[in-house]
């Protein structure tokens, strides 16, 4: 049956004409002890939603289509290996990437964790040595910097979780990300680098991802010209891929190759053996800690209520504001500049999962699914977009996550940065719940039109995550939540979460591209009259007819 027409989904469009008109002032007020009953617990994690334009009987709601659309057993299908990837006859299993070793995750009649837990100790052994400097560069040298050549999940992921984490790294050591295919980000990278105490991991599974190749090659390059030795490349690539004969081609040594498998979705990958640099940089314990994070979500995912299951709750209110109040975005706001480039991980974890307009059967949909992903590190935000938040006319809810402890203590000045931070946090949610009345404006001794501009009409949703500290283990918990949030939204939506078509045309339209733009005589153009414009446009400006 079409998600519309099931009696739960008309039972919510009917509450929602009805919560809809409410004020989060009246909610408040009507139920005194909302902000304490309104919370959800997962390991350090603790999610206040009482801050949203919903009541106990929404959630109620929410919860019956959630178990209308089997969420429950579409969860117990991706954990048990079923090949819930319909498109691409894949199991979908990266949470097999952080299990306990003794369970037993089957694909295809085989246990796949042992598999899982072979390339984890292949990757500590790895990362050890270039850590305590055994691992030696060509010339005898110790490696002093790592660069991590990949794009989309084999570079946002370990990018991300690096600058996340950057307080646990190794000090001693440069860790560079290269992902995008212009120049300029390799250049950048390598620049002010020793070759002789450079080592490059180059992620990609099939070894020809177009961008992650050029960015090898032109790595190589650079190495070869300051060492001349080809046997060099050998101490000074490693590689994260399937393809063996590529990867010898290449020039690394095919024991240097760590391996993962088709079950491995990009965006779901930096807790594979594309995690390569992340573990060099913060150490294999630290690493394993941040699994056993990413655990602890899904166990709690897996089998909690779903009235009390934290990664559900996030997914069925977004689709709340996804589909009944028409919002087109959601912001996430990390007070943390170590999270700065946790929006941009979520961007493609969310938008490439759910950014999908057929069913599984492939039907139209026929309500809207995945919302505009955005974001940026509080307070840096609050003087650039909150104004639109505040009191523009677009409903954006948003996700606030803090931290109970600071990374940094110490006398003076530094000790009350994390205090400041938390009390913006606090203030900017309490603020756009409640806003400011004309009364309250008038009140303060404001009148005429100011009134009107000094006015914030609050009623604005969001949540608060509020963890201990940000750690390796707070951060695979917190990763994990979205993972399962996202789960959530494309189990209801009936999409598959887990192919990516959309950026597939794109590529094959480029390949046919890049050699009307670079051929000596001026190619036969047949693209539509804009492209072939810009074609010759673009030959003019670089001298070719």
């Amino acid at each position: 049956m079409a998600l519309v027409d099931l009696p739960e989904w008309r039972a919510l469009q009917e509450h929602y004409e009805v919560v809809s008109k409410i004020h989060l002032r009246s909610l408040f007020a009507d139920d005194p002890s909302r902000g304490e009953r309104m919370a959800a617990t997962v390991g350090d994690a603790y999610l206040d939603f009482s801050k949203h334009r919903v009541t106990h009987e929404t959630l109620r709601l929410l919860v019956d289509l959630a178990e209308a659309r089997d969420l429950r057993g579409r969860t117990q299908a991706m954990f048990s290996g079923q090949k819930i990837n319909t498109t691409e006859n894949r199991a979908v299993l990266h949470v097999a990437l952080r299990a306990a070793e003794g369970q037993v995750i089957e694909v295809d009649g085989r246990n796949v964790v042992p598999d899982v837990h072979e390339v984890l100790g292949r990757m500590r052994a790895f990362a050890e040595q270039v850590r305590t400097g055994e691992w030696r560069g060509h010339t005898g040298e110790r490696i002093r910097n790592v660069v991590n050549i990949g794009i989309g999940g084999s570079d946002l992921g370990p990018a991300m979780a690096y600058e996340a984490l950057r307080d646990y790294t190794q000090r001693d050591m440069t860790f560079r990300f290269v992902a995008n295919v212009d120049e300029a980000d390799v250049v950048e990278a390598t620049r002010d680098l020793n070759p002789e105490e450079t080592l490059f991991i180059v992620a990609s599974k099939t070894f020809t991802t177009v961008e992650t190749l050029t960015n090898a090659v032109t790595a190589r390059e650079w190495l070869l010209a300051r060492l001349g030795d080809e046997k060099a490349v050998a101490r000074h690539f490693v590689a994260v891929s399937t393809n063996r004969d590529k990867v010898t081609e290449f020039g690394i040594d095919a024991d240097n190759m760590f391996g993962f498998w088709d079950w491995v979705g990009g965006r779901y990958s930096f807790t594979s053996a594309i995690g390569l640099s992340l573990m060099t940089a913060i150490g294999p314990d630290a690493f394993m800690d941040m699994l056993a994070g990413f655990r602890a979500v899904d166990e709690h995912f897996l089998n909690a209520p779903f009235e009390e299951n934290v990664p559900a709750i996030m997914g069925l209110l977004g689709l709340w504001y996804d589909d009944f109040f028409d919002a087109q975005t959601h912001a996430v706001l990390p007070y943390s500049q170590y999270l700065r480039r946790f929006p941009a991980y979520l961007q493609q974890l969310d938008m490439e999962s759910n950014g999908k307009s057929v069913t599984i059967d492939g039907s139209s949909v026929d309500v809207q699914t995945g919302p505009i992903v955005w974001g940026e590190p509080g307070t840096n935000g609050q003087h650039a977009f909150y104004q639109l938040i505040h009191q523009g006319t677009k409903l954006v809810p948003a996700d606030f996550i803090g931290f109970v402890e600071p990374f940094h203590t110490g006398s003076g000045s530094l000790g009350k940065h994390h205090d400041l931070l938390t009390a913006n946090l606090l203030a900017q949610t309490e603020a756009l719940a409640f806003g400011k009345t004309p009364e309250e404006v008038a009140a303060e001794g404001t009148s005429g039109s100011l009134v009107a501009h000094r006015t914030f009409p609050g009623n604005r949703p969001t949540s608060t995550l509020l963890l201990t500290r940000l750690s390796p283990h707070t951060l695979g918990q917190l990763v994990a939540l979205y993972e399962h949030k996202v789960f959530t939204q494309g189990a209801i939506w009936d999409i598959n979460s887990f192919d990516q078509w959309g950026v597939e045309l794109g590529k094959q339209l480029a390949q046919r591209i890049e050699p009307e733009l670079v051929e000596s005589a001026e190619p036969a153009l047949s693209h539509d009259s804009s492209t072939n414009a810009l074609i010759r446009r673009y030959r003019t400006g670089r001298g070719r007819p």
